[in-house]
């Protein structure tokens, strides 16, 4: 079953994650303090001068792209929306895959795994290992389901003030975010239940300290970005505007999509380089020829030894 929400800018400001948008400007995350001081002269010297010397000249670039993030976020908030669409389904693991039990029948979604183990484990992780092989005994209900989201913050029309257009690209990349982010909120607590109790603060929950992940399509632990393809059968991303390339990628740019698991040891990772025996496992699975799944998976390919 799916869900789409919709939401105001200004439902969801609150849950954007500024040092992200800092990050993307080539400033450090310990700036992203400017974002919350308050827009008076006194309150921005008083932050810059509490800076250690060495960062007062970043400091005072941060506070500047604040005031300008600011001003900006007020005219998009006239006009924008951002939208999120997510799904929930009974699922398994088999090997590798998962597999969605939908209306239609199942949907299989082939993921990769670590070929080198984890740093922190010492296993070599697939995203499904949180979700429990079919007919599992005593296993917990949330890892018998998968839930699967895309969202967009829209475009804004462009103004050939690179500077302006820039500044509008990365305050809508992080609305998608903040949308995924309030969302899954509402996930965790209701539409699925599986934390009902759950009451994170702000900065808890920017730093997801909550139960579950959501890895995104791209990320070091999803990242093929053909599963865009597969999760666009589940989603139907048109439903709220978003279109693929032949490549995957998604359109409006300030668009993003992944996997909603809930298991309680479910957590990030990098699936890290690829051997060519994985890879032809892996293009078998997505019923893709191995020089096509070779282009999505080109930056993960072990490069070949040289003689």
């Amino acid at each position: 079953m799916t869900h789409t929400y919709t939401y105001r800018y200004a439902d969801v400001m609150a849950y954007i994650n500024w040092p992200y948008f800092f990050h993307a400007w080539g400033l450090p995350a310990r700036l992203a303090g400017a974002a919350h001081v308050h827009d008076c002269e006194g309150c921005r010297a008083a932050w810059l001068a509490a800076q250690p010397e060495a960062d007062r000249a970043q400091g005072g670039e941060a506070l500047r792209l604040t005031a300008d993030a600011r001003r900006r976020l007020a005219e998009m908030n006239a006009h924008g929306v951002a939208m999120v669409r997510v799904g929930l389904w009974e699922a398994w693991s088999e090997g590798d895959d998962l597999v969605f039990a939908t209306p239609d029948g199942p949907r299989r979604l082939a993921l990769l795994r670590q070929q080198r183990p984890d740093a922190a484990s010492g296993a070599c992780l697939c995203l499904a290992d949180f979700v429990a092989p079919r007919h599992a005994v005593n296993a917990p209900p949330e890892a018998q389901r998968v839930g699967a989201f895309v969202a967009t913050a829209g475009s804004v029309e462009a103004t050939g003030d690179d500077y302006a257009d820039m500044l509008a690209q990365t305050l809508l990349d992080r609305l998608a975010e903040a949308a995924v982010e309030c969302t899954h909120q509402h996930v965790r607590r209701t539409l699925w239940g599986y934390a009902p109790n759950e009451s994170l603060a702000m900065a808890d929950l920017l730093a997801e300290r909550f139960q579950g992940i959501r890895p995104a399509v791209g990320y070091p632990s999803l990242p093929d970005q053909s599963a865009n393809f597969d999760l666009d059968a589940l989603l139907r991303f048109d439903a709220i505007g978003v279109r693929l390339t032949e490549n995957g990628a998604m359109q409006p740019h300030a668009s993003v999509s992944g996997l909603l698991l809930a298991h309680a040891a479910a957590r990030h990772f990098a699936v890290g380089p690829v051997g060519d025996d994985q890879l032809a496992d892996y293009a078998r699975r997505k019923h893709m020829p191995e020089a096509r799944m070779r282009q999505f998976l080109a930056a993960n390919l072990v490069a070949p030894r040289r003689v």
